[in-house]
């Protein structure tokens, strides 16, 4: 093959590869995700992200969702976390984890080995002064790494700075 048309063959292939890469939009800031995300979080939530705080804790039988009110005197935001998390304790009972997948905008790790599982997990509802928590808890190996993996994903991408290791209840 000549070096012109070798040349040839390089533009047609390496031109349009890279114009495409220059079309691609670039990543988004981390601060638009997470306004995203919140404004997801608020409307399937049914509460303000940005006045009530989410915390995931990871325990030696399981673990728990537990989110709160910022503000003891902010009624309306504690009464829809209280609204919501009953409902979704007996969503992931059921296997239905489309909440979480609706609020993140991608299928949440963890999830789908959690509804496969869902027969050997328990969610269980508790209300706490400011809020509410789930509780979550099973004896099963493959379910425990689960529900492991589903929290991890939860404290990364909320952002709570809550441990990822694993502690008693």
């Amino acid at each position: 093959m000549t070096r012109p048309a070798l040349a040839l063959i390089l533009v047609a292939v390496v031109v349009p590869s890279l114009s495409a890469q220059q079309t691609q939009a670039p990543p988004k800031p981390v601060a638009a995700d997470t306004h995203q995300m919140n404004m997801r979080g608020a409307e399937v939530m049914g509460f303000d992200q940005d006045k009530t705080t989410h915390h995931f804790y990871l325990y030696a039988d399981g673990g728990a969702i537990d989110v709160s009110a910022n503000d003891a005197a902010d009624a309306q935001n504690r009464d829809a976390v209280r609204s919501h998390l009953p409902h979704i304790a007996m969503m992931f009972g059921s296997g239905d984890f489309t909440a979480p997948m609706l609020v993140h905008s991608t299928d949440v790790p963890g999830t789908k080995d959690m509804t496969v599982l869902k027969d050997k997990i328990a969610f269980k509802y508790v209300e706490t002064p400011k809020g509410g928590r789930v509780n979550i808890t099973t004896t099963d190996a493959a379910a425990l790494e689960a529900v492991y993996t589903f929290l991890r994903f939860q404290i990364a991408d909320h952002k709570t700075g809550d441990p990822l290791t694993v502690s008693k209840r």
